[in-house]
């Protein structure tokens, strides 16, 4: 799958679980740029991105990302 298209089913993915239409992330867009985006939606995120792409995520993995890009890369890294 392109890297865009990932992207953008992320983004849906954020606008759904934080409940927000105006939501849009990019590669670069982190925690603090969300203001919606505190510890708890973090793990709602992850189980939606998890359930939605058929794959799974160690601690480790979650805890190195510092982007939404670094997310996007381990996502595809499992093969999406």
């Amino acid at each position: 799958m392109e890297r865009n298209e990932i992207l953008k089913q992320v983004n849906a993915i954020f606008i759904d679980t934080l409940d927000d239409d105006d939501v849009v992330i990019e590669e670069i867009t982190t925690a603090n740029d969300v203001e919606e985006w505190d510890s708890l939606t973090h793990i709602q995120l992850v189980v939606a991105i998890e359930k939605h792409f058929k794959i799974r995520f160690t601690s480790k993995e979650i805890q190195s990302w510092n982007n939404v890009g670094e997310m996007l890369n381990c996502i595809q890294e499992k093969g999406i």
